[in-house]
């Protein structure tokens, strides 16, 4: 059984998510209190991360941005901020999700079921074989391991990253808008907060361009969306 924890200070809306989940078999704990969270978060062994940005003690963004250095597992945020400037710092800190408050439970179960398969599926879904490496000239991407490699150095991806790269990859010399790369690797509905995929691809230059500036690899086609040149 799939292991969720909430970390929220409103009650009523953590009780809310808590048992939506339940219903659809997922096992959870709720934390009220942003340092709990953070501890639970870091010991527990959970497989998916619902987070609050308000919260006493340490703030959701501050809790983001631990876990992700040191967790590789699905983070939604769940929140009443809903500027774009929150959603960005968000999404750069390494949140796979951004959903604004008040929400649909129903969606928020969809959305968590979506980031839980691919994440799923990029973690243990491959069979280890030659197959698997994609090498395009100094880049040399490891399905099977989840490992990317820039002139025989390793760089560090997070999941959806390294999906997203993946995905492109795969894909050379196609054009692809922000609302197809957001429905492919998110797999939720073009009219959502395409925002991530900005901020992911940018994430992703910093980690494989030798100037992310002028990127040779993932290159934007303005007015169209992104495409990967090989």
């Amino acid at each position: 059984m799939r292991r969720i924890l909430i970390i929220e200070d409103d009650p009523y809306i953590a009780e809310l998510q808590r048992d939506y989940f339940m219903l659809h078999d997922y096992e959870v704990e709720v934390s009220h209190h942003g340092s709990e969270g953070l501890a639970k978060a870091l010991a527990g062994g959970y497989d998916l991360i619902i987070l609050d940005l308000q919260l006493p003690g340490v703030d959701g963004f501050e809790i983001c941005r631990t876990l992700r250095e040191q967790l590789d597992v699905p983070i939604l945020i769940v929140s009443a901020k809903n500027e774009e400037i929150d959603k960005i710092r968000g999404f750069g800190i390494g949140a796979d999700d951004f959903v604004t408050k008040p929400f649909s439970p129903n969606e928020l179960v969809a959305r968590a079921k979506a980031h839980l398969a691919r994440y799923e599926r990029f973690t243990g879904g491959y069979k280890v074989q030659e197959s698997d490496t994609i090498d395009i000239r100094e880049l040399s991407i490891h399905k099977s391991s989840h490992r990317v490699f820039v002139h025989g150095r390793e760089v560090a991806l997070t999941a959806k990253e390294f999906e997203v790269l993946v995905f492109m990859a795969a894909n050379p010399n196609r054009v692809f808008s922000k609302a197809q790369l957001f429905e492919r690797i998110w797999g939720l509905e073009s009219n959502g907060d395409i925002a991530t995929v900005t901020v992911h691809i940018s994430r992703i230059r910093e980690k494989i361009e030798a100037d992310p500036a002028n990127p040779q690899f993932i290159e934007t086609v303005w007015g169209a969306g992104y495409r990967f040149t090989i």
